[in-house]
Formats: structure tokens, sequence, C-alpha cells
């Protein structure tokens, strides 16, 4: 008899087993909003999937009136423009710390309390100290971003090259290595499977501090359309921007992950 611990199913089934759950959810939200439906036509906390198709429409059609574009065009676009170069920031950054304080001892010594300190810090406390200092457009909310996830990326990969082994180091420098190549010819090559994974890590928390920003001092982007319409209850609204917030996430983790695979096969044991 097979232990549970040693099933592992094909592709096509952890497909099937992946999608049964979400599919249990929608079928117990058709029943749950018909029911309450019936009970009170006006009910707007479970809103049918017919209203949030014709509110689909109505947000896929109608034109902002600050771009021009369609409404979920152009909350997608400055979300992701914001999302992308937070994301950016912090990745640039939290790698090139990563690098010097992982490989440089007295670099860990001298930066590591700092990022330590700010690392523990709530992002959402500094957000009015950046609205004060970058103003409200764009610089403060990519800030609010950069500041939130770069600190733990950078203790992270800071960790991840101080473990790996001093071997490789030693015999680097017999070679006659110096630190700028240890960092290059090393470290590198072995931190980016890392990177890219704590890059994935990372972005459902950056989309919590950008939908944060949104929400208080913006007039375009995902979160701002949610808080907005929160105000009339709007759930045939809210729903819908939450699941396509939902899917951009899920594409940009595959996306990283195929890169991951692709490009550092090694570091997935199976290449797979």
């Amino acid at each position: 008899m097979r232990r549970l611990v040693d099933i592992r199913p094909r592709r096509g089934a952890r497909l099937l087993l992946g999608g049964l759950p979400i599919l249990i959810l929608l079928v117990v939200y058709l029943f749950a909003s018909e029911m309450r439906h019936a009970a009170n036509s006006a009910d707007k906390v479970l809103p049918t999937f017919s209203a949030m198709g014709q509110a689909i429409q109505g947000f896929t059609t109608d034109r902002d009136p600050m771009t021009g574009r369609t409404t979920i065009v152009a909350d997608t676009l400055a979300s992701l423009y914001r999302l992308g170069l937070g994301l950016g920031i912090a990745t640039v950054t939290a790698l090139l710390l990563g690098l010097l304080l992982g490989v440089v001892p007295l670099a860990r010594a001298l930066l590591g309390p700092v990022i330590m300190v700010i690392a523990v810090i709530p992002p959402i406390a500094v957000l009015p100290i950046l609205f004060i200092v970058l103003g409200l457009d764009e610089a403060s909310k990519i800030a609010l971003i950069a500041i939130g996830i770069g600190p733990f990326m950078t203790r992270d990969l800071a960790g991840f090259v101080a473990a790996l082994p001093r071997e490789q180091f030693a015999k680097a420098q017999t070679l006659g290595a110096n630190s700028w190549q240890l960092a290059l010819r090393v470290a590198l090559p072995q931190l980016m499977p890392r990177l890219i994974e704590a890059v994935r890590l990372s972005i459902g928390p950056a989309w919590v501090f950008l939908i944060a920003a949104e929400a208080v001092a913006s007039d375009v982007g995902l979160g701002y359309r949610i808080f907005l319409v929160r105000r009339y209850f709007a759930m045939d609204i809210i729903l819908p921007y939450v699941a396509w917030i939902s899917l951009l996430a899920i594409a940009a983790d595959a996306l990283l992950l195929l890169i991951s695979r692709k490009g550092f096969a090694w570091a997935h044991g199976d290449g797979r």
C-alpha cells in the first residue's frame, strides 16, 4: 500500500486537483448569491454573476475622463507602471546590497543593523512621511513599494550569499580573484535564482503597498477604483477588480518561474 506522501500526481492531475477547489468556491458563491437575491433583490453584498458581468462590460467600455482610455485599461496601466518601477528599484537595490553585505563582512557589520531597523518599520506607517517629503504624485507610491519590500529582499539575499560555502571563495582567491570578481564570478551566478524567488515572494506585499498608496492619494489605478466604488457598496465592481489583480499577480509569478526554470534549470533539481 502506497503511503500518502509517496503519491505524486502527474501534470494533468495536478491541474485538475488545483482547479477543483476553485470550482467548488465558484459553485458555492453562485448558490449563495442566488439565495440572497431571492430573499432580497437589492442585496449588494454578494452580487450575482450576471450583475458582475454587466459591471465588467461597463468598465471595459467606459472611458476614463483623465486619460481617455477605457477605465480598466487606464487603471491597469497606472498600477503596473507604479508596481514595475517599485519592484525594479527594490530588486536592483537588494541585489547590489545583498552582494555587498554577503561578500564583504565589513560592509555587513556596518550596514546590516541599519537595514534590519528599516525592515522592521511598518511601511504603511511611513506613507504620510513619503507624501510630505515626495508629494502626492507617483514618487511617493513607488517609494512605498521599494521601501516596503527592498529591506526584506536585501536581508534574504545577503544571508544567502553569506551562507555559501567558504571553500568556493577560498579557491577563487587562490586563483587571484579580488573582491569584485568574487561577487561577480562566485556569488552572483548562484544568487540569481534566489533573487527571482525573492521577487516572486515580494509581489504580494508589493500589491498591498500599491493599493494602500492608491487608496489614499490617486486619481487612477486599480486600488483607487476599488476604494472609490466601495462608498457605493459596489461589490459587483470590487470583486472583478480583485479577481483581475489576482490574475495579474499569478501571471507575473508564472512568468518569473518560467524565467528561472529556463535560465537556471540547475536550481530546480529536475530542471522542469
